[in-house]
């Protein structure tokens, strides 16, 4: 009898020890908590010629439509080196050795440039790994203590059904019987009930230089972003899609469709384009599955600058 009451005792024990394994668990997360991906400083980005009035732009430098697609041509004036490239055309055809070194002065000029936001396309796509990395690591951090605190639930549970009915088949008293019964029945009730909880606990994750929140408020709030990274995410004629909108709309819609079922009060009030704040496992896993959407988004923009590196080599090479 005095065995199967100590049973008993250690199951309710060993339940009671889940609330300090929390306290311990939030000494252990002080790493993740946070962001050790953000720039060490905060960088005045130089100003870029930069306008949304696209078709004019084109226009307006129609003469170089012979050498480059309409992206390139926008690249082009948002860099500022459409003056570069109009000296190119003018003196190309000048075989001199003056005019040749004259043209390789204004391709490294532009080169210099395409260096410069290439490195920036780079520094942002590094720290959208980063920072999905760290959401990762949180949420498997916190789906294992989801996992061990159900797996020691289930175990108490049998261990006290066990005890339950050993404690049944021993004592004789039916009073006592009854009593030892509905204990055990309650007991495993509520540690059955426990463990239903689809969503897991909760912890707190913080981020308050939201990669996310801008590209969802569709405006440029903070420093996240440089203006020519911000530029080829909002311009539509970088899009290529027949539904006119840009980089940044259609990245939008598809988070609306895939990651909140179109519901559109459920993604303006997500924890994810907050500062942060408590966080069940599967909203981290949702973050992380949008920070590395946006850093294959942020790649992709190469595609762009490969095309005008080649549409500049065919101008300087063709006669």
């Amino acid at each position: 009898m005095k065995k199967v009451l100590f049973t008993v005792f250690m199951s309710i024990m060993l339940f009671s020890c889940v609330s300090q394994k929390k306290i311990n668990a939030e000494k252990n997360i002080l790493i993740l908590k946070d962001s050790y991906c953000k720039p060490p400083e905060d960088y005045n980005y130089v100003k870029l010629n930069i306008s949304y009035n696209s078709d004019s732009i084109i226009n307006a430098n129609a003469e170089l439509k012979k050498y480059f697609s309409d992206q390139s041509i926008l690249i082009l004036n948002a860099l500022g080196t459409t003056s570069e490239v109009e000296d190119m055309i003018k003196i190309k055809n000048d075989s001199t050795i003056n005019s040749r070194l004259r043209i390789l002065e204004l391709k490294n000029i532009i080169n210099n440039k395409i260096t410069i936001v290439s490195t920036e396309l780079n520094a942002t796509a590094a720290e959208y790994d980063c920072e999905g990395e760290r959401v990762d690591q949180m949420a498997n951090y916190v789906q294992n203590i989801n996992d061990k605190k159900n797996n020691f639930l289930i175990m108490s549970s049998i261990i006290t059904g066990a005890a339950t009915s050993i404690a049944g088949g021993i004592i004789k008293n039916n009073d006592w019987q009854n009593a030892v019964g509905i204990g055990g029945g309650i007991i495993g009730a509520g540690l059955g009930l426990a463990t239903f909880n689809p969503k897991g606990r909760k912890i707190e994750f913080r981020h308050e230089r939201n990669l996310l929140r801008d590209v969802w408020n569709e405006k440029l709030e903070t420093p996240n972003f440089p203006p020519f990274i911000w530029y080829m995410f909002t311009e539509k004629k970088f899009a290529n899609n027949e539904h006119g909108f840009s980089i940044l709309q259609n990245t939008k819609q598809r988070w609306l469709k895939l990651n909140f079922d179109n519901d559109m009060d459920e993604a303006n009030s997500s924890i994810v384009f907050s500062d942060g704040g408590k966080y069940t496992a599967s909203d981290l896993r949702n973050r992380a599955i949008m920070l590395n959407q946006m850093q294959s988004v942020v790649r992709t923009i190469f595609q762009n600058i490969n095309y005008l590196l080649l549409d500049l080599d065919k101008l300087v090479l063709k006669k």
